[in-house]
């Protein structure tokens, strides 16, 4: 029997061993192999897969504002590092498939006959796929497509190729392979469903929603699975709005609604939302309409999506024209934020273009601010919405401004006692607010302090309020004993930061009687008028200089709301203003001018021809007097365009020929008055001013492009030299000898010489050379219409610059007899800047007879 029994033993270990066998294709292999590989390897891969992607839908979150895609995962587009960890759900199930391939294939002879291996190779293309390696993943389902051609997953192979096609971007491969496929091939409707919805993918990928529209209809009625379907319905409906075929779209929204709990409510709620996006409010009932949204809003169910459906009650008021209520609804959705950011965005962007549209450009601007945040980064809404900001920047600005100074100056112009009036009412309030909030301070503590909160959650049952824990805050004896040694040493202080420091304010709470304040608020400052009127400026330098900010604060108003927002209104508001508050003198020409603009602009003809006689009779000798009596200005007849012309006129500038540059601009800037070159041309005019007239002449045009092209660049450049530059060149008394290690060597020619001082230059240069003076250099500088300058750069001191032009005039070889100069570094820049040549050699002559 022993015999017998370890016979038996050796067989079905003999057996084993050949059921286990990969290289013969029997019956018992076959099954073996099967049977093992889908029940036990492909069951736990398969098991692990459905983990991976039940993650990836709980983390993902749709945005309803754009067009659904019909694969419910979140895929990242960042490239994963060296040893990044990636999901273990699908790592697992990668491995589970590659086992089972590895231990359980059963290819001979270029067949395979474990009819469970192409099922692996599709476990392991969708792990891939789902892991973002789509490249590897297409080379699993390729692997079946080549290996399988008679496998029953031929088709589901198709569709998954095609997927991590259109991952890599090759949407028209995906759908030359899936339309031949549909046309050859008998699917079923679960196939025929999945590979439509794939199509439809592809082609609004590539924007062509038309040709999208029958696949996702396909899609949407061959599907079985409800959430599935609930979703296609969905897309289909958004195809439909993008086409602006609105009723096709609400039918779509109507088969999603009509599915009620079959389908996902995110699904039925952002159906009523697109729906009442296509509301028209001229045709249909409003009355029945915002009975439609109230159900909605007052539906215990709908709480999750109360964001969306406040915002949609504030669309319909803003249409309605109920702006109040419309606000109010849209600061519901925002306090309600569930997590969509763009909701978010649209919300405060609604808002702020409502307090635009009302000239609330501060507030408009804030609420800018909040869309931006709520929006990704560097998207084209993100760019769009942050010009507009930045376009309200110099307004906030200048409001800003202007506020603060009228209020500091209406201050000012108080005499002691209305001061005096005025900050005792103030303080009073605040005194006041502080007692308030003293007592709702001390009666908040209080209430902590007696378990108010504790005793109404636990209905005063607690063992906690009975005495017999040992936990400290649980024992009401030693929390009363904690509370009287606490008082005894700090007394009864507020529960904020710092509240040892004995400058805190603190409060007595009487258990049984009234809360008292007991400490006195009229001690601080806060509360003193006096410390408030110290402050009121009284140097007379100091107000002066607010005033002069808020007049040319309310000037740029004027110019913002006139040439930025066309808000004529309030242009004229604060240029009218401006002329009431006594404005500097460069002010007033360009704020009359701006006003006959505006009028004349809005047909105000009284109005306009007030202004316009006040400039030709009071200013006749300004540009703007000319402008007005010669408003008819030949048009240009050649093709060149304005940036030509400016290149051009460059050129000479940098030829020095500065008069040329000066007639030539203003000739131009007649020619292209409202082009943006304009700026530009007054610009280099100006820096043309400068050398050729100097200092004054360079200010009047600076002053001149601030004032009249506040918000072009070369306008805000020329405000910032105005204020920052100008007042350094003003500098005009020359610096004495000893001041300076850097001289210069003149000689002054008229203009009409140009040729003599290019050969007196040339022979310069020849006796520097032959002296070796090599820290020494030459130049024709231009100083007015009338005159240029050879120099001698490189000396070191006056005495230097003499004795070479002693040693030049004495050398028979050279004999340069002209008569020259020294001068410093900054007086030549001082003489350049201001033209008072004349003054230096005065003051020099002066100094040589001393």
């Amino acid at each position: 029997m022993n015999g017998i029994y370890k016979t038996t033993i050796a067989l079905l270990a003999v057996l084993m061993l050949v059921a286990c066998s990969r290289k013969k294709n029997t019956f018992l292999s076959r099954n073996f192999h099967a049977v093992t590989a889908e029940y036990n390897t492909l069951y736990n891969g398969g098991l692990a897969f459905e983990d991976g992607k039940e993650e990836l839908a709980l983390t993902y979150q749709d945005n309803y504002w754009e067009i659904l895609p019909v694969e419910r995962v979140t895929l990242q587009d960042e490239i994963d590092t060296p040893g990044e960890k990636k999901d273990p759900n699908f790592e697992r199930a990668e491995e589970k498939a590659v086992k089972a391939i590895q231990k359980h294939s059963i290819y001979l002879d270029g067949k395979e006959y474990n009819p469970q291996i192409d099922e692996a190779y599709m476990l392991l293309g969708k792990s891939r796929y789902f892991d973002q390696r789509y490249i590897p993943a297409q080379d699993a389902f390729n692997f079946i497509l080549n290996r399988y051609p008679t496998s029953n997953n031929i088709n589901r192979a198709k569709v998954w190729k095609a997927k991590t096609n259109i991952r890599l971007n090759n949407e028209d491969v995906a759908l030359e392979n899936l339309q031949k496929m549909m046309d050859e091939a008998e699917l079923e409707e679960e196939e025929l469903a999945e590979a439509s919805a794939i199509m439809a993918q592809a082609y609004i990928n590539l924007d062509s929603l038309p040709e999208a529209l029958p696949y996702i209809k396909l899609a949407s009625e061959y599907e079985k699975k409800n959430e599935l379907k609930g979703r296609y319905a969905y897309i289909k409906g958004q195809v439909y709005d993008r086409l602006e075929m609105k009723d096709s779209a609400n039918l779509a929204y109507d088969e999603v609604i009509e599915m009620n709990r079959k389908s996902p409510r995110v699904y039925m709620i952002n159906a009523y939302i697109a729906k009442a996006r296509n509301f028209d409010y001229d045709k249909e009932d409003k009355v029945a309409f915002l009975e439609l949204l109230t159900d909605l809003e007052e539906n215990r169910e709908n709480r999750p999506f109360l964001d969306k459906i406040y915002n949609q009650i504030g669309e319909y008021y803003r249409n309605y024209d109920s702006i109040g209520l419309a606000i109010d609804y849209y600061n519901k959705s925002i306090q309600d934020f569930k997590g969509d950011k763009y909701l978010q965005s649209m919300n405060y962007r609604t808002l702020a273009e409502i307090n635009f549209d009302a000239a609330n450009y501060k507030v408009a601007g804030a609420y800018y601010d909040s869309t931006i945040t709520n929006l990704a980064i560097n998207t084209r809404e993100w760019r769009r919405f942050k010009k507009k900001r930045e376009n309200l920047d110099d307004v906030i600005k200048y409001e800003d401004i202007a506020t603060q100074n009228d209020s500091i100056l209406s201050l000012v112009a108080m005499n002691e006692g209305e001061r005096l009036a005025y900050f005792t009412e103030y303080t009073n309030q605040l005194r006041e607010k502080a007692r308030q909030d003293s007592i709702a301070q001390a009666k908040a503590e209080d209430r902590i302090t007696n378990k108010e909160f504790y005793k109404k959650n636990t209905g005063g049952t607690s063992k906690a309020g009975e005495g017999n824990s040992t936990f400290y805050f649980y024992n009401p004896t030693t929390v009363s004993y904690g509370r009287q040694e606490f008082k005894n040493i700090w007394g009864s202080r507020k529960l904020e930061d710092y509240w040892r420091l004995s400058s805190k304010q603190t409060v007595s709470i009487e258990k049984e009687g009234p809360i008292v304040e007991t400490v006195k608020i009229n001690e601080s400052e806060l509360y003193d008028p006096q410390s408030y009127i110290v402050n009121i400026p009284s140097d007379q330098k100091v107000i002066d200089s607010i005033a002069k900010d808020r007049n040319f604060a309310y000037y740029q108003l004027g110019l913002i709301y006139k040439e930025k927002f066309r808000e004529y209104g309030l242009a004229t508001n604060r240029l009218e203003k401006l002329l009431t508050l006594n404005p500097e003198e460069r002010l007033i020409l360009p704020t009359k001018y701006n006003l006959y603009k505006i009028y004349n602009q809005e047909e105000n003809i009284a109005l306009a021809e007030k202004y316009k006689n006040d400039i030709i009779n009071n200013h006749p000798d300004s540009r703007y007097a000319e402008i007005l009596l010669n408003p008819n200005t030949q048009l240009a007849t050649d093709e060149s365009s304005p940036e030509y012309k400016y290149k051009e006129l460059y050129k000479e500038f940098e030829k020095s020929r500065y008069g040329y540059v000066i007639d030539t601009a203003d000739e131009y800037i007649t020619l292209y008055n409202g082009n943006d070159i304009v700026p530009k041309l007054e610009m280099l005019k100006a820096t043309a001013l400068a050398r050729q007239d100097g200092f004054e002449a360079y200010k009047k045009a600076l002053n001149y492009i601030a004032l009249n092209y506040p918000n072009s660049e070369e306008g805000k450049e020329a405000e910032t030299l105005y204020k920052t530059t100008v007042p350094k060149l003003a500098q005009k008394d020359f610096s004495t000898d000893e001041e300076s290690d850097k001289w210069k060597l003149v000689y002054q020619f008229p203009v009409t010489e140009r040729e003599a001082a290019t050969a007196l230059q040339d022979k310069l240069n020849e006796g520097i050379k032959e002296y070796n003076y090599f820290n020494m250099s030459t130049s024709v500088d231009y100083y007015d219409p009338n005159t240029i300058f050879v120099i001698v750069h490189g000396l070191n001191t006056r005495m230097g610059g003499r004795g070479f032009a002693e040693v030049l005039k004495e050398n028979k070889k050279y004999k340069i007899k002209r008569e020259s100069f020294e001068i410093s570094s900054p007086n030549y820049k001082i003489i350049q800047i201001h033209k008072n040549l004349d003054s230096y050699l005065r003051e020099t002559t002066l100094e040589a007879e001393k």
